[in-house]
């Protein structure tokens, strides 16, 4: 399936899948959308309310690592430990023309950290830095089976309209399971169908005003 690296909105790139008429990102910024939804909505939303010194993540969609990177800049005050779950991993050549340190030019070293966050081993724990450890894990998300680990899920695969199976009431049964109480689940999406199989496995759903060239997306709460 072709591939190919584009600019979006804000100057940041993403990857577009022209057979799916599909990005990673959203192409009004995928610098944008991700601080908006994971890092203010989410990041911020669980710093705020849980005074803690510890974090843990779990990302539904590592794809291009952009999240993780946001991540480890916005918690230098937090022991984290990151996990990022991604059936198929981008390519290094792909990795390479992304760039996200040129749009990032507050942020030290940023172009170290992303390389460090691509060139770690799969499926174990490195640290990329004192307070931050990260762990990839090769797989498809129906095989996820953590229970009360995490208090932050970044859910960010594909859209509903081309993986649909990855937006049910079986899937965010085992978000809800994964996550610990007071835990958080942050998305993109907004559409009702989404909305309802999250409520009905438990969790507390409000809407919020999406990124930029989107109106709402939806933010989950385990109580």
């Amino acid at each position: 399936m072709e591939r190919k690296i584009i600019k979006t909105g804000d100057g940041s790139s993403t990857i577009h899948i022209p057979e799916w008429d599909e990005q990673y990102h959203s192409k009004h910024g995928a610098l944008q959308e991700a601080m908006h939804v994971f890092i203010k909505m989410g990041l911020d939303f669980w710093v705020a309310e849980n005074k803690k010194s510890k974090l843990s993540v779990l990302e539904i969609g590592f794809g291009t690592g952009l999240n993780a990177l946001l991540t480890y800049f916005y918690t230098t005050n937090l022991k984290v430990n990151y996990t990022g779950v991604e059936a198929y991993p981008v390519k290094p050549e792909e990795l390479a023309v992304l760039d996200y340190a040129s749009v990032l030019p507050n942020f030290e070293k940023a172009d170290d950290i992303f390389n460090k966050m691509h060139q770690i081993d799969w499926e174990e724990f490195s640290e990329i830095a004192s307070n931050f450890s990260l762990r990839k894990q090769q797989k498809i998300f129906q095989e996820i089976e953590d229970q009360e680990s995490y208090d932050i899920v970044y859910f960010d695969a594909f859209g509903a309209r081309l993986q649909p199976e990855l937006w049910t009431e079986l899937i965010f049964k085992k978000m809800f399971d994964a996550l610990k109480s007071k835990g958080v689940l942050v998305t993109y999406a907004a559409k009702g169908s989404v909305r309802r199989a999250m409520q009905a496995v438990g969790f507390q759903v409000e809407r919020l005003p999406g990124p930029p060239g989107k109106r709402e997306m939806l933010r989950a709460v385990k109580n």
